[in-house]
């Protein structure tokens, strides 16, 4: 099963740009988008209990400003979670304030990414995510044996 990204963004713009950029790079992973944390999570607890079978997600691209519930709240929640412990967060974000950053780090990101305003900038960071964290990195086998994962979610 190939791994797959977890985009997590509000703004439709920016979920536009990342896929044009993937696109444009030809980046062939798999990307499912969640408009909002409160989507982000539920996706999260769909993937840990089994319902989305074709899914392994292999990274999560977080924003941290969103409705509902923002990135911080959901890195919190995804790091609470046994299931999700060894998933990578990553903070792809338009703030560059080092309370985000401290704070990010702090609840477990593995990674803090501004987001460039240039697509060619953009298409890079995506290419080295993808290379790094979706064909290099090596994450325990419970990120994608979800049995062996203890299903268990907290709310």
């Amino acid at each position: 099963m190939s791994r797959s990204l977890l985009l997590v963004e509000d703004n439709e713009d920016d979920v536009f740009f990342f896929k044009t950029a993937a696109k444009k790079r030809g980046l062939s992973v798999p990307i499912t988008v969640a408009q909002n944390g409160r989507e982000a999570m539920e996706i999260l607890r769909r993937y840990v209990s089994g319902e989305c079978r074709s899914t392994a997600f292999g990274v999560v691209l977080l924003d941290i400003k969103m409705p509902f519930v923002s990135g911080l709240e959901v890195l919190e929640w995804i790091r609470d979670q046994p299931a999700l412990r060894f998933l990578p967060v990553i903070m792809l974000t338009s703030s560059e304030q080092e309370a985000d950053i401290e704070a990010a780090y702090r609840l477990g990101a593995a990674s803090f990414l501004v987001k460039p305003s240039n697509p060619d900038d953009l298409g890079e960071m995506l290419r080295i995510v993808d290379e790094y964290w979706l064909k290099h990195n090596r994450l325990p086998a419970e990120v994608f044996d979800r049995e062996a994962a203890a299903p268990v979610l907290k709310p």
